[in-house]
Protein backbone atom coordinates (compact mmCIF):
# COMPACT_ATOMS: atom_id res chain seq x y z
CA UNK A 1 0.00 0.00 0.00
CA UNK A 2 2.94 2.32 0.57
CA UNK A 3 3.49 2.47 -3.19
CA UNK A 4 -0.11 3.45 -3.90
CA UNK A 5 -1.18 7.06 -4.14
CA UNK A 6 -3.02 8.35 -1.08
CA UNK A 7 -6.36 9.77 -2.16
CA UNK A 8 -7.19 11.34 1.20
CA UNK A 9 -6.48 10.99 4.92
CA UNK A 10 -8.54 11.99 7.94
CA UNK A 11 -7.83 12.27 11.70
CA UNK A 12 -10.01 9.82 13.61
CA UNK A 13 -10.04 7.15 16.32
CA UNK A 14 -10.04 3.39 15.86
CA UNK A 15 -11.62 0.98 18.32
CA UNK A 16 -9.07 -1.63 19.35
CA UNK A 17 -11.18 -4.66 20.20
CA UNK A 18 -8.60 -6.71 22.20
CA UNK A 19 -7.82 -3.78 24.54
CA UNK A 20 -11.36 -2.32 24.57
CA UNK A 21 -10.18 1.26 23.93
CA UNK A 22 -10.13 3.94 21.27
CA UNK A 23 -6.76 4.76 19.64
CA UNK A 24 -6.25 8.18 17.99
CA UNK A 25 -4.60 8.20 14.59
CA UNK A 26 -5.13 8.81 10.90
CA UNK A 27 -7.23 6.89 8.38
CA UNK A 28 -5.71 6.86 4.87
CA UNK A 29 -7.51 5.89 1.67
CA UNK A 30 -6.00 4.80 -1.63
CA UNK A 31 -7.87 3.74 -4.73
CA UNK A 32 -7.81 0.10 -3.58
CA UNK A 33 -7.24 -0.08 0.19
CA UNK A 34 -7.70 1.49 3.64
CA UNK A 35 -5.11 1.88 6.38
CA UNK A 36 -5.11 3.23 9.93
CA UNK A 37 -1.91 4.50 11.60
CA UNK A 38 -1.57 5.60 15.21
CA UNK A 39 -0.48 9.13 16.07
CA UNK A 40 1.75 8.09 18.94
CA UNK A 41 3.99 5.47 17.32
CA UNK A 42 3.07 5.65 13.63
CA UNK A 43 2.29 1.94 13.71
CA UNK A 44 -0.18 0.53 11.18
CA UNK A 45 -2.91 -1.05 13.27
CA UNK A 46 -5.12 -2.18 10.42
CA UNK A 47 -4.81 -2.35 6.65
CA UNK A 48 -7.14 -4.12 4.24
CA UNK A 49 -8.13 -3.93 0.54
CA UNK A 50 -11.44 -2.40 -0.46
CA UNK A 51 -12.22 -5.54 -2.44
CA UNK A 52 -12.61 -7.45 0.86
CA UNK A 53 -15.25 -5.01 2.17
CA UNK A 54 -18.84 -6.22 2.09
CA UNK A 55 -20.57 -3.38 3.98
CA UNK A 56 -19.95 0.24 4.97
CA UNK A 57 -22.43 1.81 7.41
CA UNK A 58 -22.97 4.86 9.61
CA UNK A 59 -23.51 3.79 13.20
CA UNK A 60 -23.30 5.17 16.74
CA UNK A 61 -20.94 3.73 19.29
CA UNK A 62 -22.55 3.43 22.74
CA UNK A 63 -25.52 5.31 21.21
CA UNK A 64 -23.62 8.61 21.53
CA UNK A 65 -20.59 8.87 19.25
CA UNK A 66 -21.14 8.90 15.48
CA UNK A 67 -19.01 6.27 13.77
CA UNK A 68 -18.36 4.47 10.51
CA UNK A 69 -18.25 0.69 10.54
CA UNK A 70 -16.60 -1.38 7.82
CA UNK A 71 -17.31 -5.10 7.60
CA UNK A 72 -14.92 -7.44 5.79
CA UNK A 73 -15.86 -10.70 4.12
CA UNK A 74 -14.02 -12.54 6.89
CA UNK A 75 -16.54 -11.20 9.42
CA UNK A 76 -14.13 -8.71 11.01
CA UNK A 77 -15.78 -5.38 11.79
CA UNK A 78 -13.82 -2.11 12.10
CA UNK A 79 -15.06 0.94 14.02
CA UNK A 80 -13.88 4.48 13.18
CA UNK A 81 -15.09 7.50 15.17
CA UNK A 82 -14.24 11.20 15.80
CA UNK A 83 -13.85 11.64 12.05
CA UNK A 84 -12.77 15.06 10.78
CA UNK A 85 -13.99 17.20 9.10
CA UNK A 86 -17.24 15.20 9.36
CA UNK A 87 -18.49 11.65 9.30
CA UNK A 88 -20.64 12.26 6.22
CA UNK A 89 -17.70 13.60 4.19
CA UNK A 90 -15.47 10.64 5.03
CA UNK A 91 -18.28 8.15 4.44
CA UNK A 92 -19.15 9.62 1.00
CA UNK A 93 -15.57 9.45 -0.27
CA UNK A 94 -14.86 5.93 1.01
CA UNK A 95 -18.18 4.64 -0.30
CA UNK A 96 -17.53 6.22 -3.72
CA UNK A 97 -14.18 4.44 -4.19
CA UNK A 98 -15.60 1.18 -2.83
CA UNK A 99 -18.58 1.24 -5.23
CA UNK A 100 -16.43 2.18 -8.23
CA UNK A 101 -14.10 -0.70 -7.44
CA UNK A 102 -17.05 -3.11 -7.25
CA UNK A 103 -18.59 -1.80 -10.49
CA UNK A 104 -15.34 -1.81 -12.44
CA UNK A 105 -14.75 -4.91 -14.58
CA UNK A 106 -12.26 -7.39 -13.16
CA UNK A 107 -8.74 -6.84 -14.32
CA UNK A 108 -7.60 -9.27 -16.96
CA UNK A 109 -4.57 -11.42 -16.37
CA UNK A 110 -1.25 -9.92 -17.39
CA UNK A 111 -0.62 -10.42 -21.11
CA UNK A 112 1.72 -13.22 -21.87
CA UNK A 113 3.06 -11.87 -25.13
CA UNK A 114 4.24 -8.48 -26.31
CA UNK A 115 1.78 -8.58 -29.19
CA UNK A 116 -1.21 -8.55 -26.82
CA UNK A 117 0.39 -5.74 -24.83
CA UNK A 118 0.72 -3.58 -27.91
CA UNK A 119 -2.83 -4.39 -29.01
CA UNK A 120 -4.16 -3.17 -25.66
CA UNK A 121 -2.06 -0.03 -25.88
CA UNK A 122 -3.33 0.69 -29.38
CA UNK A 123 -6.98 0.28 -28.34
CA UNK A 124 -6.51 2.59 -25.34
CA UNK A 125 -4.61 5.19 -27.35
CA UNK A 126 -7.22 5.11 -30.11
CA UNK A 127 -9.93 6.03 -27.60
CA UNK A 128 -7.90 8.92 -26.21
CA UNK A 129 -6.99 10.19 -29.67
CA UNK A 130 -10.65 10.13 -30.70
CA UNK A 131 -11.59 12.24 -27.68
CA UNK A 132 -8.74 14.65 -28.41
CA UNK A 133 -9.76 14.87 -32.07
CA UNK A 134 -13.32 15.80 -31.09
CA UNK A 135 -12.05 18.61 -28.89
CA UNK A 136 -9.65 19.89 -31.57
CA UNK A 137 -12.41 19.69 -34.20
CA UNK A 138 -14.67 21.82 -32.01
CA UNK A 139 -11.89 24.36 -31.52
CA UNK A 140 -11.42 24.52 -35.30
CA UNK A 141 -15.13 25.21 -35.76
CA UNK A 142 -14.89 27.99 -33.20
CA UNK A 143 -12.02 29.57 -35.15
CA UNK A 144 -14.07 29.34 -38.35
CA UNK A 145 -16.98 31.03 -36.58
CA UNK A 146 -14.67 33.84 -35.40
CA UNK A 147 -13.37 34.29 -38.95
CA UNK A 148 -16.93 34.58 -40.30
CA UNK A 149 -17.72 37.12 -37.58
CA UNK A 150 -14.69 39.22 -38.54
CA UNK A 151 -15.72 39.12 -42.21
CA UNK A 152 -19.21 40.31 -41.27
CA UNK A 153 -17.72 43.15 -39.19
CA UNK A 154 -15.52 44.17 -42.11
CA UNK A 155 -18.56 44.21 -44.42
CA UNK A 156 -20.52 46.34 -41.93
CA UNK A 157 -17.63 48.80 -41.60
CA UNK A 158 -17.39 49.07 -45.38
CA UNK A 159 -21.12 49.80 -45.61
CA UNK A 160 -20.86 52.42 -42.85
CA UNK A 161 -17.97 54.07 -44.67
CA UNK A 162 -20.04 54.29 -47.85
CA UNK A 163 -22.96 55.80 -45.96
CA UNK A 164 -20.71 58.42 -44.37
CA UNK A 165 -19.24 59.25 -47.78
CA UNK A 166 -22.76 59.71 -49.18
CA UNK A 167 -23.69 62.04 -46.32
CA UNK A 168 -20.55 64.10 -46.82
CA UNK A 169 -20.95 64.38 -50.62
CA UNK A 170 -22.82 67.42 -52.06
CA UNK A 171 -26.40 67.01 -53.20
CA UNK A 172 -25.58 67.94 -56.81
CA UNK A 173 -23.00 65.11 -57.16
CA UNK A 174 -24.34 62.98 -60.06
CA UNK A 175 -22.80 59.66 -58.97
CA UNK A 176 -24.04 59.64 -55.39
CA UNK A 177 -26.78 57.10 -56.08
CA UNK A 178 -24.17 54.45 -56.80
CA UNK A 179 -22.84 54.76 -53.31
CA UNK A 180 -26.15 53.57 -51.90
CA UNK A 181 -25.54 50.08 -53.23
CA UNK A 182 -25.52 47.74 -50.34
CA UNK A 183 -23.47 44.56 -50.17
CA UNK A 184 -25.46 41.39 -50.52
CA UNK A 185 -27.10 40.78 -47.17
CA UNK A 186 -26.48 37.46 -45.65
CA UNK A 187 -29.44 35.50 -44.37
CA UNK A 188 -29.47 36.07 -40.58
CA UNK A 189 -30.82 32.59 -39.96
CA UNK A 190 -28.08 31.10 -42.07
CA UNK A 191 -25.35 33.13 -40.39
CA UNK A 192 -26.69 32.21 -36.98
CA UNK A 193 -26.69 28.55 -37.82
CA UNK A 194 -23.18 28.81 -39.25
CA UNK A 195 -21.88 30.68 -36.24
CA UNK A 196 -23.14 28.12 -33.80
CA UNK A 197 -20.68 25.22 -33.81
CA UNK A 198 -22.01 21.73 -34.35
CA UNK A 199 -21.96 19.84 -31.08
CA UNK A 200 -20.93 16.25 -30.86
CA UNK A 201 -23.59 13.84 -29.69
CA UNK A 202 -26.68 15.22 -28.00
CA UNK A 203 -24.88 17.83 -25.88
CA UNK A 204 -21.30 17.61 -27.08
CA UNK A 205 -20.32 15.37 -24.17
CA UNK A 206 -16.69 14.29 -24.27
CA UNK A 207 -16.58 12.29 -21.03
CA UNK A 208 -18.70 11.93 -17.88
CA UNK A 209 -17.38 10.50 -14.60
CA UNK A 210 -18.94 9.98 -11.13
CA UNK A 211 -17.45 12.15 -8.39
CA UNK A 212 -17.77 13.33 -4.80
CA UNK A 213 -18.38 17.08 -4.86
CA UNK A 214 -17.74 19.76 -2.25
CA UNK A 215 -18.11 23.53 -2.44
CA UNK A 216 -16.48 25.84 0.06
CA UNK A 217 -16.78 23.77 3.21
CA UNK A 218 -15.01 20.41 3.00
CA UNK A 219 -17.33 18.90 5.62
CA UNK A 220 -20.34 19.14 3.29
CA UNK A 221 -19.96 16.79 0.34
CA UNK A 222 -22.40 15.05 -1.95
CA UNK A 223 -22.27 12.42 -4.64
CA UNK A 224 -22.63 13.57 -8.24
CA UNK A 225 -20.84 13.64 -11.56
CA UNK A 226 -18.51 15.77 -13.65
CA UNK A 227 -19.33 16.19 -17.33
CA UNK A 228 -16.73 17.54 -19.77
CA UNK A 229 -18.33 19.18 -22.78
CA UNK A 230 -16.68 20.65 -25.84
CA UNK A 231 -18.01 24.03 -24.68
CA UNK A 232 -17.33 23.81 -20.93
CA UNK A 233 -17.88 21.78 -17.77
CA UNK A 234 -21.03 20.75 -15.93
CA UNK A 235 -21.44 19.49 -12.35
CA UNK A 236 -24.54 17.43 -11.53
CA UNK A 237 -25.80 15.95 -8.28
CA UNK A 238 -26.76 12.32 -7.73
CA UNK A 239 -30.25 13.02 -9.17
CA UNK A 240 -28.68 14.35 -12.42
CA UNK A 241 -29.79 17.89 -11.56
CA UNK A 242 -27.44 20.61 -12.76
CA UNK A 243 -25.55 22.22 -9.86
CA UNK A 244 -23.35 24.52 -11.93
CA UNK A 245 -22.13 25.01 -15.47
CA UNK A 246 -18.73 26.50 -16.31
CA UNK A 247 -18.31 27.93 -19.78
CA UNK A 248 -14.85 27.56 -21.28
CA UNK A 249 -14.06 31.26 -20.98
CA UNK A 250 -15.41 31.47 -17.39
CA UNK A 251 -12.91 29.03 -15.87
CA UNK A 252 -9.88 30.79 -14.38
CA UNK A 253 -7.90 27.84 -13.04
CA UNK A 254 -8.07 24.08 -12.57
CA UNK A 255 -5.77 22.64 -9.90
CA UNK A 256 -4.83 18.97 -9.87
CA UNK A 257 -4.20 18.09 -6.23
CA UNK A 258 -3.76 14.34 -6.76
CA UNK A 259 -4.52 12.01 -9.68
CA UNK A 260 -7.94 11.57 -8.02
CA UNK A 261 -8.75 15.13 -6.91
CA UNK A 262 -9.12 18.45 -8.74
CA UNK A 263 -10.57 21.88 -7.96
CA UNK A 264 -12.23 24.27 -10.44
CA UNK A 265 -12.54 28.01 -9.80
CA UNK A 266 -14.13 31.05 -11.41
CA UNK A 267 -12.94 34.38 -9.99
CA UNK A 268 -15.11 37.43 -9.41
CA UNK A 269 -14.46 41.00 -8.28
CA UNK A 270 -16.64 42.23 -5.41
CA UNK A 271 -18.23 38.86 -4.64
CA UNK A 272 -17.04 35.39 -3.64
CA UNK A 273 -15.47 33.11 -6.21
CA UNK A 274 -17.26 30.00 -7.42
CA UNK A 275 -15.09 26.98 -6.60
CA UNK A 276 -15.78 23.26 -6.59
CA UNK A 277 -13.59 20.41 -5.39
CA UNK A 278 -14.10 16.99 -6.93
CA UNK A 279 -12.75 13.57 -5.96
CA UNK A 280 -13.27 10.61 -8.26
CA UNK A 281 -11.88 7.13 -8.70
CA UNK A 282 -12.06 7.72 -12.48
CA UNK A 283 -10.41 11.14 -12.51
CA UNK A 284 -7.58 9.72 -14.63
CA UNK A 285 -10.05 9.56 -17.53
CA UNK A 286 -10.86 13.27 -17.23
CA UNK A 287 -7.45 14.85 -16.53
CA UNK A 288 -5.98 14.17 -20.03
CA UNK A 289 -9.05 15.76 -21.63
CA UNK A 290 -8.85 18.76 -19.31
CA UNK A 291 -5.17 19.16 -20.22
CA UNK A 292 -6.15 19.43 -23.89
CA UNK A 293 -9.02 21.87 -23.36
CA UNK A 294 -7.52 24.01 -20.56
CA UNK A 295 -3.77 23.59 -21.00
CA UNK A 296 -3.00 27.20 -19.98
CA UNK A 297 -5.30 27.08 -16.95
CA UNK A 298 -4.17 23.72 -15.52
CA UNK A 299 -1.89 23.66 -12.47
CA UNK A 300 -0.32 20.49 -11.10
CA UNK A 301 0.29 20.76 -7.37
CA UNK A 302 3.11 19.03 -5.50
CA UNK A 303 1.17 15.87 -4.65
CA UNK A 304 0.22 15.44 -8.31
CA UNK A 305 3.82 15.86 -9.55
CA UNK A 306 5.01 12.30 -9.04
CA UNK A 307 8.03 10.76 -10.67
CA UNK A 308 7.11 8.69 -13.71
CA UNK A 309 8.63 5.64 -12.11
CA UNK A 310 6.05 5.82 -9.31
CA UNK A 311 3.01 6.06 -11.56
CA UNK A 312 1.82 4.47 -14.75
CA UNK A 313 2.02 6.60 -17.84
CA UNK A 314 -1.19 8.09 -19.17
CA UNK A 315 -2.98 6.44 -22.07
CA UNK A 316 -2.05 9.34 -24.34
CA UNK A 317 1.62 8.95 -23.47
CA UNK A 318 1.30 5.25 -24.07
CA UNK A 319 -0.45 5.77 -27.37
CA UNK A 320 2.24 8.07 -28.70
CA UNK A 321 4.84 5.39 -28.31
CA UNK A 322 2.88 2.35 -29.48
CA UNK A 323 4.14 2.30 -33.03
CA UNK A 324 7.62 3.39 -31.97
CA UNK A 325 7.74 0.48 -29.57
CA UNK A 326 6.45 -1.86 -32.25
CA UNK A 327 9.04 -0.74 -34.79
CA UNK A 328 11.76 -0.93 -32.18
CA UNK A 329 10.80 -4.46 -31.22
CA UNK A 330 10.68 -5.49 -34.86
CA UNK A 331 14.14 -4.07 -35.50
CA UNK A 332 15.56 -5.85 -32.51
CA UNK A 333 13.93 -9.11 -33.52
CA UNK A 334 15.53 -9.07 -36.99
CA UNK A 335 19.00 -10.63 -37.12
CA UNK A 336 21.77 -8.10 -37.87
CA UNK A 337 24.99 -9.02 -39.59
CA UNK A 338 28.05 -7.14 -38.42
CA UNK A 339 29.68 -4.86 -40.97
CA UNK A 340 32.99 -5.95 -42.41
CA UNK A 341 34.70 -2.76 -41.30
CA UNK A 342 33.07 -2.68 -37.91
CA UNK A 343 35.31 -2.27 -34.91
CA UNK A 344 32.72 -3.10 -32.27
CA UNK A 345 34.03 -4.57 -29.09
CA UNK A 346 33.10 -7.93 -27.64
CA UNK A 347 30.55 -6.27 -25.35
CA UNK A 348 28.34 -5.26 -28.30
CA UNK A 349 28.64 -8.73 -29.81
CA UNK A 350 27.54 -10.18 -26.48
CA UNK A 351 24.49 -7.93 -26.47
CA UNK A 352 23.56 -9.04 -29.98
CA UNK A 353 23.91 -12.67 -29.10
CA UNK A 354 21.01 -12.27 -26.63
CA UNK A 355 18.08 -10.66 -28.54
CA UNK A 356 15.41 -8.89 -26.48
CA UNK A 357 12.60 -10.48 -28.52
CA UNK A 358 12.56 -14.04 -29.74
CA UNK A 359 11.73 -14.94 -33.32
CA UNK A 360 8.41 -16.46 -32.21
CA UNK A 361 7.36 -13.22 -30.44
CA UNK A 362 8.36 -11.22 -33.50
CA UNK A 363 6.25 -13.40 -35.77
CA UNK A 364 3.25 -13.07 -33.45
CA UNK A 365 3.80 -9.32 -33.26
CA UNK A 366 3.77 -9.04 -37.07
CA UNK A 367 0.52 -11.01 -37.23
CA UNK A 368 -1.12 -8.94 -34.45
CA UNK A 369 -0.16 -5.61 -36.08
CA UNK A 370 -1.41 -6.87 -39.44
CA UNK A 371 -4.80 -7.82 -37.94
CA UNK A 372 -5.04 -4.49 -36.09
CA UNK A 373 -4.35 -2.47 -39.24
CA UNK A 374 -6.71 -4.55 -41.39
CA UNK A 375 -9.61 -4.10 -38.94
Amino acid sequence: MSREICVHSWPCSYYLEPEKRWVPGKLSLTSRSLRFMTDKTGETLVSFPLSSVVEIKKEASHFVFSSITILENSGLKHWFSSLQPSRNAVFSIIEHFWRELLLSPPEAALPVTKGKQLTGLMACSQKRLEETARVLHHQGEQLDSITRGLDKMESDLDMADRLLTELESPSWWPFSSKLWKMPAETNPKESTSMASPKVLGEEGVVVRIPAVISQGNASHVKAGSLTILVSGLEIHDSCSLLMHRFEREDIDDIKVHTPYEISIRQRFIGRPDIAYRLISAKMSEAIPILEVQFSKKMELLEDALMPRSARSSSPIEKGCSVWQAASGLMDRAMPHEPCSGSQEGPSLQLQRSEPLVSEGDAQELRQTLHEATST
